[in-house]
């Protein structure tokens, strides 16, 4: 099987597309490219997550680079994507890789490869890595064993979860948290976020549960993404405990989910809007917004207010990342839970966001609930209505020669401001409000998402799309 990236890193079948064939082969491809680009001797860094054979796929990584002559850093502990996006620039490192499959199911693996600065590898350095790939000669990759690695200096151990952890305290007022004995209970879903986590709140003397913490490939049976259908034992814990916040994050904590004071969960795009609000107008920040062409417009309207821009991109957040580092953005974000704020790594960070979220909470008195209530009240509502469905190659072509070939659409019943088919369609209504239909790029799965005013007009523009590319009453979500 081919190994193809697509938005999020290389994902495959573990046993099927992710084996330790594939695995070495992607390795010795990378080794291959940092030699030609003379980067080689200033070394490479692997981690994992704990998902099944993480830990066992980043040592075959590391022995590909041994034998390929890369000298090799390995964070030898489960460990966050972000830390090693972190450890990449810490090291100051042109590349590194995170052994993971993020929020995928459990039946999934993968590798996600970062660049100097510790960003995600843009469309052009994995396409670059493919043709390395498709290059590679026939026969065994040189490798050298991993003890034998470690005893010649080949493979060196490092764990940077300290500088990490204090790059986080330093960027966060663990003063006024300190001030306010917050109780919080964290969900890191049998994931990765509760060591850097739980250290960083009962720093700041915040009285901290934690649910869901050991190790489980399986994930205990769920998606290991936070969204309302799998953090029903966090929200039945904030409602039973009285807790300030509920907080989750994915398998390998990048993405970010909240259940609030109410015991309700936080939808991504309103952390994502209660973050750029608090940082415009409680900390008098200056500077645009990045979100993807599948989040809420509610940033538009802050951004606008305070004089700033809110800048469209495609999915996939090396777009969010390098558009930041373009336009020197405040926050970028996506609606799937990922968001990183100026300062911080180039990349998605959900143990930071948590951390800023809570001192947001102390920093202004508010609860959740009314913070976003005051932005409501202050700009408008802003619904979303969401819907996933799996397809067969058959209507996969179908339906993409319906809409981005022969460029077709329902008849909303709206008026169309305009049309964009720069990562999927996406339909704009002058009146407000938009339509989008992709298919993603990290799943099997076709995405409708739609933004109006009220939750039953957005599920109504939604469905009506639905209905047209033949997809009526499929939806996942």
């Amino acid at each position: 099987m081919s190994i193809e990236f697509g938005t999020g890193g290389w994902r495959a079948i573990i046993g099927d597309g992710f084996t330790r064939a594939n695995v070495q082969r992607l390795a010795c491809a990378l080794a291959r490219k940092m030699a030609d680009e003379r980067v080689a001797q200033r070394g490479f860094l692997v981690g994992y997550d704990r998902r099944f054979l993480s830990k066992e796929a980043a040592h075959w990584a590391a022995e590909v680079m041994a034998g390929a002559g890369v000298p090799c850093m390995v964070v030898e502990r489960e460990a966050p994507t972000p830390l090693i996006m972190f450890a990449v620039r810490y090291y100051e490192l042109s590349y590194g890789m995170a052994v993971t499959a993020s929020h995928n199911p459990a039946l999934y693996n993968g590798v996600k490869v970062f660049t100097k600065g510790g960003r995600d590898a843009d469309e052009t350095i994995t396409a670059d890595i493919e043709a390395h790939i498709a290059a590679l000669p026939e026969g065994e990759v040189p490798l050298v064993p991993y003890e034998e690695g470690i005893r010649t200096g080949q493979i060196q151990i490092v764990d940077p979860m300290n500088a990490y952890i204090d790059s986080i305290i330093r960027s966060v007022n663990m003063d006024a948290i300190r001030s306010r004995g917050l109780k919080v209970v964290l969900d890191p879903m049998f994931g990765v976020s509760k060591t850097a986590l739980s250290t960083i709140l009962i720093t700041a003397r915040c009285d901290v549960d934690v649910i869901h913490e050991r190790r489980d490939a399986l994930f205990g049976g769920r998606l290991p993404a936070p969204n309302s259908k799998t953090l029903i034992g966090l929200q039945s814990f904030v409602e039973e405990n009285g807790c300030d916040i509920g907080i989750a994050t994915d398998g390998d904590a990048d993405r970010l989910g909240v259940i609030d004071d109410r015991g309700e969960f936080l939808h991504p795009n309103k952390i994502l809007v209660l973050l750029y609000y608090y940082l415009l107008r409680y900390k008098g920040w200056h500077g645009a917004a990045v979100r993807n062409i599948a989040t809420t417009h509610l940033l538009d309207a802050i951004a606008g207010e305070f004089g700033e821009t809110c800048y469209e991109v495609p999915v996939g957040f090396k777009h969010v990342s390098g558009k930041m580092l373009e336009t020197g953005a405040v926050i970028g974000g996506e609606s799937s839970g990922g968001l990183t704020v100026r300062g911080h790594i180039q990349g998605k960070d959900g143990i930071y966001a948590a951390s800023l979220l809570v001192e947001m909470m102390a920093t202004t008195g508010r609860r959740l609930s009314e913070l976003y209530r005051e932005i409501v009240e202050r700009y408008g509502a802003f619904e979303m209505a969401e819907r996933g469905y799996r397809f067969s190659l058959e209507e996969k072509a179908r339906i993409h020669q319906l809409v981005m070939v022969d460029k077709q659409l329902p008849d909303f019943g709206l008026d169309i401001e305009k049309v964009s088919y720069a990562d999927g369609c996406k339909v704009y209504f002058k009146a407000g409000g938009w339509v989008v239909a992709r298919f993603s790029g990290t799943e099997p799965l076709l995405r409708v998402f739609c933004e109006m005013g009220t939750m039953e007009r957005a599920a109504e523009i939604a469905a009506c799309m639905e209905r047209f590319l033949g997809l009526e009453g499929r939806n996942m979500e």
